[in-house]
C-alpha cells in the first residue's frame, strides 16, 4: 500500500494548499458557480469515450450531479465510484439516471445502487473524470487526502484518459508530489475548456 499525507514530510505543505483552495471554492457565489457547471456541461458533452468513469459532485466542487446526465444521455456508459469501508481502490457501478443514486457510507456523497463491478472495472474505461482540489502543468493532483484514486488509477488500462475536473484558477505552476501520486493527462476548467498537460503526453 501506498503512502497517505499522513506519512509523508509534505502533509503539511499539502495540507496548507488543501485549506487554501476549500477557501477559495466557500468563496465562490452560487451565480458563478452556476454558471460554470453551466460550461462544464457543454465540455462534458464533447468529451470523447464510449466508458467514462465519473463521480457525483458535491459541496463546493466545480459542476453538479446533472453532469452525469449530459454524459448518459448523449449514450456513454458511466460508471461512478463506491468508496469501500476499508482504505483501497474503489469499486465501480453503473450509473442509470438520478434515480439509481443513494447516499453511502460516507455521506453526503451520493454512490450509485447497482452492482458492484469491482475495482478494475476502471480498465474498461475509455476516459476517467477526476475529482480534484487543483493540478499543475505537469499532470500532478491534489485530492483530499484519502488516496482513494491514486490507488484506483494504476488498475485503469495504459491508453485511459485521467482527466482532473477543476476551476480555472486551481490549474497551477507546481503542487508538492509524491512517488506514488497518479498523474493527470488532461484538466477540465469551465472557461478553458480541454488543457493538455504535459507529464502524460506519452500515453
Amino acid at each position: 500500500m501506498e503512502p497517505t499525507d499522513n506519512d509523508n514530510p509534505s502533509a503539511s505543505v499539502k495540507a496548507a494548499w488543501r485549506k487554501r483552495l476549500r477557501a477559495g471554492r466557500a468563496a465562490v457565489p452560487r451565480e458563478q458557480h452556476d454558471a460554470e457547471t453551466a460550461k462544464l456541461a457543454r465540455a462534458f458533452a464533447e468529451l470523447p469515450g464510449a466508458t467514462v468513469c465519473c463521480y457525483v459532485p458535491f459541496g463546493t466542487e466545480p459542476g453538479s450531479v446533472e453532469l452525469l446526465d449530459v454524459l448518459h444521455d448523449r449514450g456513454s456508459r458511466v460508471l461512478l465510484p463506491v468508496i469501500p469501508s476499508r482504505r483501497g481502490p474503489l469499486d465501480w457501478a453503473e450509473y442509470s439516471g438520478m434515480s439509481s443514486l443513494a447516499t453511502g457510507e460516507f455521506p453526503p456523497v451520493l454512490e450509485p445502487t447497482g452492482p458492484r463491478l469491482g475495482p478494475h472495472a476502471v480498465a474498461e474505461a475509455d476516459v476517467v473524470l477526476v475529482p480534484a482540489l487543483a493540478v499543475d502543468h505537469v499532470g500532478v493532483r491534489l485530492g483530499k487526502g484519502g488516496g482513494y484514486y491514486d490507488r484506483s488509477l494504476v488498475l485503469a488500462a495504459r491508453e485511459t484518459r485521467f482527466i482532473a475536473v477543476i476551476r480555472d484558477t486551481e490549474l497551477v505552476d507546481r503542487l508538492p508530489a509524491e512517488p506514488h501520486d497518479v498523474r493527470m493527462h488532461a484538466a477540465l476548467t469551465p472557461n478553458r475548456g480541454l488543457i493538455e498537460l504535459a507529464g502524460r503526453r506519452e500515453v
